[in-house]
């Protein structure tokens, strides 16, 4: 699953402890969609769930940063178990170092991923930064890697099991369903 990684970045992952997801365009298709009264609806892909799930499983911490605030996001995160959610936090690297400050973790034992021009920084200062080959062009050609998968429909799962077999926990993690 890592062959389309360089050793450096490999050994990077080995070193994450917190993965943290953009939301809009990540862990959904960045559509909004709104009801007739104003209520904004979104979709998550139940394949980025348990991914992060696994996550979870294998001891790693999580956080969600999203620069809209939403009920239904609240809701995933607590379905999820996420570890951090910060919403209504447009720069994705302040809300990091927040979590940084009162936490053990720092940019070397953090992964993220986002797709557009507010996730840039972090991307670029984390161990790890990820996009989705739909984000924008700018931060597609700075991330470390792009997932194969789009947004909302099972990229963040791409995310978490690379980072999970760079660290040797996923094929332990698979056996658990057989």
């Amino acid at each position: 699953m890592t062959h389309d990684l360089s050793s450096a970045l490999i050994n990077r992952l080995k070193s994450v402890h917190l993965v943290a997801f953009d939301v809009d365009g990540i862990l959904t298709n960045g559509q909004l969609n709104f009801l007739a009264n104003g209520q904004e609806i979104k979709s998550f892909h139940t394949l980025d769930g348990l991914g992060i799930k696994l996550l979870h499983q294998a001891g790693l911490e999580t956080a969600i940063i999203t620069g809209r605030t939403s009920p239904q996001v609240e809701l995933r995160a607590r379905a999820l178990g996420i570890t951090y959610l910060m919403q209504g936090r447009e720069d994705k690297l302040t809300a990091l170092k927040e979590i940084w400050t009162s936490t053990g973790h720092s940019a070397a034992t953090t992964a993220y991923i986002g797709d557009d021009l507010p996730d840039l920084s972090a991307i670029l200062t984390v161990a790890f930064g990820a996009t989705v080959p739909d984000g924008h062009a700018l931060v597609r050609q700075e991330a470390d890697w792009c997932t194969s998968r789009r947004g909302g429909e099972g990229a963040a799962r791409e995310f978490c099991e690379i980072i999970l077999a760079a660290q040797g926990k996923l094929n332990a993690l698979f056996e658990e369903y057989r």
